[in-house]
């Protein structure tokens, strides 16, 4: 196989294996940067200490919560019909959302490195029946090994964002010897599916976004009434997942509001939990009056913004808020997923820069079922209009619902698309418990 490789790749895996030495000095930045869980540090060496179910597994991988969430609908169809999942990610937030929001026969590994030797262990350990790599979360030495041993793999919920296309395209027969191991790419669009057809794969099919068929985020009741308790009567906004560069335009979006809607509350809930306190300083320096949750503490009346700073609880700012920005779109990240706050009723605002959701936004511009703010002042336009209008509001739902409703069936398509494997599957699950 090696032989065959592009020299890029060749140099790649002998690079990777003799990287392996230096792992302990890069693990040791990442578990002091908090980015790795001390506890299960072996799992990116490809040891674990859990045990392997007997009969098939289906391995499903996603990069971090945005792609887990995504599966998360299709994890719940495939344990209807008693498949045991196998979810791998590559963050310590990822790994709490899984623990706080999967059933617990859910198995979840944080994905080895990307060295031979221990994708070779993972493989060896797990031995899984079907692969399921989300968007496009591509690491060689998985997907070679995994080739190798003739393992079916998939792209689900396939993307290659109008950044990645450009350079992938540059390194042709570096990604075409990637993507040629694929049985099929499920992609999000067609824009999706041209790119991954040029880029090397040989068969690919437009199922949509698995993101519009993710069920709204659940909240904790006694937690979501005692916030509501504290912010009755007063406007609320939320700006979700937001980026570095986003929460000092919100600020002063916030300073210029409040003269207007007296009481307002801006909650602000940062993609990075671990931000919180960085943010905190930034409205203290405002001279405006923060809260800071992972402290405990509530929104009191002299509240101005309350920076949001914990992990899996948006589903809960989702249902107290009913204007919501989404975070992301003020600074080129590209914009976060609309679709929960839209399910739980909320009416969108954002920035210009959506192209991680592009065809999302697009319909949802067009139909009026969100709204597009350019600069600070047209944000800050957007956002008086709406917390001055309910009925505005409420036609933004109704129209941001129709577009969620038409725009779905990612999940049906892609069950579909997978059910041959999962035939086998069932086949060879009924032959182990002959």
């Amino acid at each position: 196989m090696t032989n065959s490789l592009p020299m890029t790749l060749r140099f790649y895996r002998g690079l990777s294996s003799a990287m392996v030495p230096l792992a302990p000095a890069l693990i040791k930045r990442r578990l002091k940067l908090g980015k790795e869980d001390p506890e299960r540090i072996g799992e990116r060496r490809g040891i674990t200490s859990d045990t392997r179910p007997l009969g098939p597994i289906v391995w499903i991988h996603g990069a971090s919560v945005g792609e887990v969430l995504a599966a998360a609908a299709l994890i719940e169809r495939l344990r209807a019909l008693n498949i045991r999942i196998l979810l791998t990610s590559g963050t310590v937030t990822s790994a709490a959302i899984v623990a706080k929001r999967f059933p617990p026969d859910i198995i979840h590994q944080y994905v080895p490195y990307d060295s031979p030797r221990y994708v070779a262990r993972f493989l060896e350990h797990w031995k899984p029946s079907l692969a399921l790599f989300i968007e496009s979360d591509l690491w060689p030495n998985l997907i070679l090994q995994s080739a190798a041993r003739r393992l079916p793999m998939v792209v689900i919920n396939g993307r290659m964002s109008q950044r990645s296309f450009p350079r992938w395209r540059r390194a042709h027969g570096t990604i075409s010897a990637i993507l040629e191991k694929f049985d099929i790419c499920l992609a999000q669009s067609a824009t999706d599916a041209e790119r991954f057809a040029t880029l090397g794969c040989r068969n690919v099919a437009i199922t949509g976004n698995l993101k519009l068929d993710v069920p709204a985020p659940p909240a904790d009741s006694f937690k979501l009434e005692r916030l509501t308790s504290m912010t009755r009567g007063r406007p609320v906004i939320a700006a979700a997942s937001t980026h570095p560069g986003e929460e000092e335009i919100l600020i002063e979006t916030h300073k210029m509001l409040a003269s207007f809607f007296p009481g307002l509350l801006t909650v602000i809930v940062p993609r990075h939990a671990d931000r919180g306190p960085s943010i905190w300083r930034l409205v203290d320096a405002a001279r405006l009056k923060a809260a800071l949750r992972s402290r405990d503490e509530l929104p009191t009346g002299a509240t101005d913004i309350y920076v949001a700073d914990t992990m899996g609880e948006l589903g809960l700012f989702y249902r107290a808020a009913p204007i919501v920005f989404m975070g992301g779109s003020l600074v080129p990240h590209g914009g976060q997923n609309p679709i929960e706050a839209i399910k739980l009723g909320a009416s969108i605002v954002h920035g210009p820069h959506v192209f991680n959701f592009s065809d999302v936004y697009e319909a949802l511009d067009t139909s009026g079922g969100a709204r597009k703010a350019e600069t600070q002042e047209a944000l800050v336009k957007q956002l008086g209009q709406l917390l001055a209008n309910p009925q505005a509001r409420e036609a933004m739902i109704a129209a941001s619902s129709r577009v969620v409703e038409e725009l779905g069936g990612a999940l049906e398509r892609t069950l579909a698309a997978l059910e041959p494997y999962l035939l086998q599957l069932r086949l060879e699950m009924g032959a182990a418990n002959a």
